[in-house]
């Protein structure tokens, strides 16, 4: 029996035909690609539901659940999140990192559902990385996913032009991409790659920020700090002396006159400085002081390579200073790039001396990490890495030993002209 009492009804639209489903219970327009056309729908008395020639629309419960738009976050589904799933993210700065490559980072400040945030540090190809990964998942072209999604634009690469200001003008649309991708639904955030991204590493621990131009620098606060610094001799405490009334913009910002006595804690970076005067304690600009007792220099992070340079008639040795690790190991390309750079030449060969002394010429990753394995038993001087680079022109073949059992005679023989150190 045909219940045309309660029959759906119809609406037009510029993109599509719509069907209003009250018997459902859905109370909402659907799309009429999902059900068959309403004069073929008949009530059946044991599903108690309409039917259809087509597809079942008892079924279509499921395919609204499905559906890409019930997949965005609403409430319900965010507050499902755990705390550490990251909410938004700011650029905050770009940072040169100097080591065996030249590169930018940026500074990114991300902010948990649960309260907390901390700076991570990426570079663009990290961006491009993830924007890949999630393009092959969850794209329009996917076939790996049953979901989809309209991801993000993100700015493609750029081949010519001076870093620095590629990195500047990067830092807008990053952060319109980082916005619209933290927007996607709860499945994307929840993504293996995207918790990556955004996870606070050790490597991000180890970072220190230099500036954050765009993100006032934070600091902890304490309301008293009689009871927590002990009994020291504040004539020998780093310390520095007012030049200016500083009103402070928040609580964060230490307040104080002109003359004011204020001690300091640490550096925040460059501009700002941490201290506590009055039993209070926050940062302040660094112009605004004039110091008495600088704080104690914090360790070099700088380490060097030796390079000894082969050329004609003259050997140079020359110490060159990176931003790495000395239990980092380089890449063959870097490492290139790197000493064409320092040395003004392209056709050069890149070599170290093995445990015999014989000079073994450097063509590959698995060179390098040979190379580096190889040199861990040496000892070196304090900030140099264990192994020396040792280069030659690609086509001076006798700096090679080419007499087995000779070993490293031969080979100081042929390399053997006047040493300058640079």
């Amino acid at each position: 029996m045909v219940r045309s009492a309660r029959l759906p009804k119809w609406k037009a639209t510029g993109r599509k035909s719509l069907l209003w489903l009250p018997v459902l219970n859905l109370r909402e327009w659907t799309d009429i690609q999902v059900l068959a056309h309403p004069t073929a729908l008949t009530w059946d008395p044991l599903r108690k539901c309409p039917r259809s020639r087509g597809i079942d629309p008892s079924h279509l419960d499921l395919r609204r659940t499905m559906s890409l738009p019930r997949q965005l976050r609403e409430k319900s589904d965010f507050d499902q999140l755990p705390d550490d799933v990251p909410v938004s993210a700011n650029i905050a700065d770009i940072e040169e990192k100097k080591g065996f490559t030249n590169y930018y980072m940026f500074v990114i400040e991300v902010k948990l559902k649960g309260g907390g945030r901390y700076l991570i540090f990426r570079r663009y190809r990290e961006f491009y990385a993830l924007h890949t990964k999630l393009e092959e998942r969850y794209g329009p072209e996917s076939s790996n996913s049953p979901f989809t999604c309209t991801l993000p634009v993100l700015p493609g690469k750029v081949f010519v032009g001076a870093k620095k200001e590629i990195a500047e003008n990067r830092i807008p649309i990053l952060n319109v991409y980082m916005k619209n991708l933290l927007c996607l639904p709860a499945w994307v955030l929840m993504d293996e790659d995207v918790r990556l991204f955004f996870y606070h590493s050790p490597f991000d621990g180890e970072q220190v920020p230099h500036r954050l131009r765009r993100l006032r620098p934070r600091t902890r606060r304490v309301k008293s700090v009689s009871d927590q610094v002990p009994v020291f001799d504040r004539t020998a405490a780093p310390r520095a002396e007012a030049l200016f009334d500083f009103p402070g913009t928040n609580k964060l910002e230490l307040r104080f006159k002109k003359g004011d006595l204020i001690y300091l804690l640490s550096k925040v970076n460059k501009d700002w400085l941490e201290g506590t005067a009055d039993g209070a304690t926050g940062i302040f600009p660094c112009a605004f002081v004039k110091i008495i007792k600088d704080l104690p220099q914090q360790e070099d992070t700088v380490n060097k390579v030796r390079c000894y340079y082969y050329d004609e008639t003259v050997s140079t040795i020359r110490d060159i200073s990176v931003e790495e690790d000395l239990s980092s190991i380089p890449s063959f390309k870097d490492l290139m790039e790197l000493m064409r750079q320092e040395f003004n030449q392209e056709d050069i060969v890149l070599n170290y001396r093995d445990p015999e002394g014989d000079l073994i010429r450097l063509l590959s990753d698995q060179d390098v990490e040979l190379m580096v394995s190889q040199s861990r038993s040496y000892s070196s001087e304090k900030h140099f890495f264990p192994w020396k680079l040792h280069i030659t022109h690609k086509d001076d073949l006798g700096v090679y030993n080419t007499s087995p059992g000779a070993g490293a005679t031969q080979t100081v023989g042929a390399i053997s002209r006047q040493v300058r150190i640079c």
